[in-house]
């Protein structure tokens, strides 16, 4: 069986114990620092990328851990629940007992402000030791207000305070639930604004082209991590997914460069 066939395993969160889905590819001790994969909204730990990255470490000998968020891919849950201080919390308990030794955490899209929030939590604690890096692809710190909420008309904003739910159409299946405890837990975890430092080394990969995350909100980003060794990567045709070959080139030569 491949490492996509193998069943997961599970790890319990929270004080509602959340079981989330997670898979190890198991590296070598002398080989570097550990990944860990942070996928995006709507997205799960069998994409593309974090597939490749799996698949890569294997051939080098690096560990990379993945995980779903709850109400994501195999993990337990529903969506609709989700917030993003409940998934920055998973991020953290996979970091914290699923991994060991100096990691790089790669964030896509959402999970860019995921793994930023995990780098505060984890300076915090005066554990900024373990963070080897960061890679963040196309990352969308505060996209609930910058990016959902500052887009939505007078009519949407109103049904999300009013009914606690706005339905947005989808060309891929289900209409996604945007519920007001999602804005309002976003608003409580915002990071743009003010300069604030990571702690490490970061990496920054975005498409010119992504019509989703605006080439500018990473831009954004990189003017508040004026403390850290920062540099972003404009990809002029690139897109939201980063996802064909020369862009997961990119993706793995950040890593095996950052750490």
């Amino acid at each position: 069986m491949t490492a996509t066939d193998t069943p997961p395993d599970f790890l319990d969160v929270g004080a509602d114990a959340r079981r989330i889905a997670l898979r190890h590819t198991p590296g070598t001790p002398d080989a570097g620092p550990g990944v860990l994969w942070c996928g995006g909204y709507l997205s799960d730990m069998r994409g593309t990328k974090a597939e490749r990255l799996a698949q890569w470490g294997a051939g080098v000998g690096r560990a990379v851990m993945r995980f779903d968020y709850s109400g994501h891919g195999e993990s337990e849950g529903a969506f609709i629940d989700g917030t993003i201080s409940r998934w920055a919390e998973e991020a953290l308990a996979v970091f914290d007992r699923a991994t060991t030794g100096p990691q790089i955490v790669v964030g896509s899209s959402m999970g860019g402000w995921i793994a930023l929030l995990l780098a505060r939590a984890l300076a915090a604690r005066g554990e900024s030791q373990r963070l080897a890096g960061l890679v963040l692809i196309a990352p969308a710190p505060d996209f609930s207000e910058e990016l959902m909420w500052n887009a939505m008309t007078p009519e949407i904003r109103a049904e999300i305070e009013q009914t606690g739910v706005w339905y947005r159409k989808s060309d891929y299946g289900e209409p996604t639930p945007i519920t007001r405890a999602f804005i309002e837990d976003g608003r409580r975890n915002l990071v743009l604004g003010s300069p604030f430092a990571v702690g490490c080394p970061v990496r920054i990969l975005q498409g010119v082209a992504d019509d989703v995350v605006p080439w500018q909100h990473a831009m954004k980003l990189v003017t508040c991590l004026a403390e850290d060794d920062v540099v972003i990567t404009l990809v002029k045709d690139g897109d939201h997914r980063l996802s064909r070959e020369e862009d997961i080139a990119r993706i793995i030569e950040a890593v095996e460069t950052v750490a």
